[in-house]
């Protein structure tokens, strides 16, 4: 969520910002609900202070065995129309957090203009894309010839964009979820959580899931319960509603969760394989942080997701998304795109992205400065460190072998038992 501040003071800015990313909204119907919620406000704090005065009159004149009923009928008629002005408040707040709610963040000014995803622009490579001696076959082809994916038995049991994992399949997922725990944990300084998969409103709200992306959630039916369709959603609210000391700054988490998305508006894309599912599994990071800090902590949480790609041989790149192709919460996002030999091209595999305070305002979390003041809202960051379907199938397809079988990456090899090839049982 934007400050009001902002908004009043700097619309041409907003405005521009606005176009860039490709919204129209009604900033006049949203200052003029502003000034008419403090306009009312204020009338509100006067008949206040009137009705003291009033009441306060009354008192005198009972110690003074005066008449009081037309003191007392001020009085109540002060009542009732400060009543009336706390209901309107109510409803004007009301209309404007639901009209603030669908304002998206504003572009940092380092990211470049653009509509859509054309505009991106390549910040480095890494790594080189093997040449084949042979017609490299995607990842649906490999995993069905190897036993280790069933995408028929995945949609008996669920529908569509579900994938059954099994064997060395369902073994390799689980080593990529270990190998990217222990990196980030280890090596990057991050504090592992087990999140609860369903959330409630409040807390999708404050990530910016709710009310804008709602048809892309599932939610039970029964219950103020969606399944989370990333672990930033948990993690970035642990600390909602809270005030941390700034010595507590930068926290870092993370946490490994299936995810859960509708994909609303997506099909035909990607329907064949496992690059697009309605459940995939995903290893999260999560900083909450400084706001003096918080774009250098984007490049430090971007590199740290790149070390997966790095440490398992994967060539990729790191592309900084443009104004138009965003997200909504974001205020700079890079993100990370892996090799995937079947298709000739880089595929995302991480977006990594600085909200600056836009997610904070809406949790309501803030730090109290060491040398005292107001506290202050935090910057949040999230990225994926990776995900992890999408991992398992750039290593299926880098490495694989003409004979079908796949290579283990060296730095899995631990994780996998010593196995170094996956092989037709």
């Amino acid at each position: 969520m934007l400050d009001l501040r902002f908004i009043r003071g700097d619309r041409h800015v907003l405005e521009e910002a606005l176009r860039n990313r490709g919204y129209r909204v009604d900033l006049e119907e949203i200052v003029r609900l502003d000034e008419e919620r403090r306009r009312l406000l204020q009338e509100a704090e006067e008949l206040k202070a009137e009705r003291n005065r009033k009441t306060e009159e009354v008192g005198r004149a009972r110690r003074e065995g005066l008449d009081t009923s037309a003191l007392q009928a001020e009085v109540r008629s002060l009542s009732d129309r400060i009543k009336e002005l706390d209901s309107r408040v109510a409803e004007v707040e009301g209309e404007l957090q639901a009209r603030m709610m669908t304002l998206p963040n504003i572009p940092h000014e380092s990211v470049p203009v653009g509509p859509d995803e054309t505009h991106n622009q390549v910040v480095r490579t890494w790594g080189t894309p093997r040449e084949f001696p042979f017609e490299p076959r995607p990842h649906w082809e490999l995993g069905v010839e190897l036993g280790i994916m069933d995408f028929e038995r995945g949609v008996k049991l669920a529908e569509s964009r579900f994938t059954l994992l099994s064997g060395m399949g369902a073994r390799l997922e689980r080593a990529l979820i270990n190998f990217m725990l222990e990196l980030h944990t280890r090596e990057h300084g991050y504090r592992e959580v087990w999140p609860p998969y369903l959330v409630n409103s409040k807390t999708m709200t404050g990530t910016g899931q709710l009310p804008r992306f709602a048809e892309d959630l599932y939610r039970c039916a029964d219950d103020d319960l969606w399944l989370i369709p990333t672990a930033e959603v948990p993690l970035t609210n642990l600390y909602a509603d809270e005030v941390l000391p700034e010595e507590d700054l930068p926290i870092y988490l993370t946490a490994y969760t299936p995810c859960f998305r509708r994909e609303a508006g997506s099909y035909g894309k990607d329907v064949k394989g496992m690059l697009r599912q309605h459940q995939f599994d995903k290893v999260e990071l999560v900083k909450i942080v400084h706001p003096d800090s918080s774009f250098d902590e984007l490049e430090g949480l971007t590199r740290n997701a790149e070390e997966v790609l790095r440490r398992l041989g994967l060539p990729y790149r790191v592309v900084v998304l443009c104004t138009g192709d965003m997200g909504f919460a974001s205020a700079k996002t890079y993100d990370i795109e892996v090799w995937l030999p079947s298709q000739g091209r880089y595929r995302e595999i991480s977006s990594c992205s600085n909200c600056t305070d836009f997610q904070a305002r809406r949790m309501n979390t803030r730090f109290r400065p060491k040398g005292g003041g107001r506290p202050r809202f935090v910057h949040t960051l999230n990225g994926s460190g990776l995900a992890v379907g999408r991992t398992l199938i750039a290593i299926m397809e880098n490495y694989q072998e003409e004979d079908g079988s796949i290579t283990v990456p060296e730095a899995l090899v631990p994780y996998m038992g010593g196995i170094r090839r996956i092989e037709r049982a």
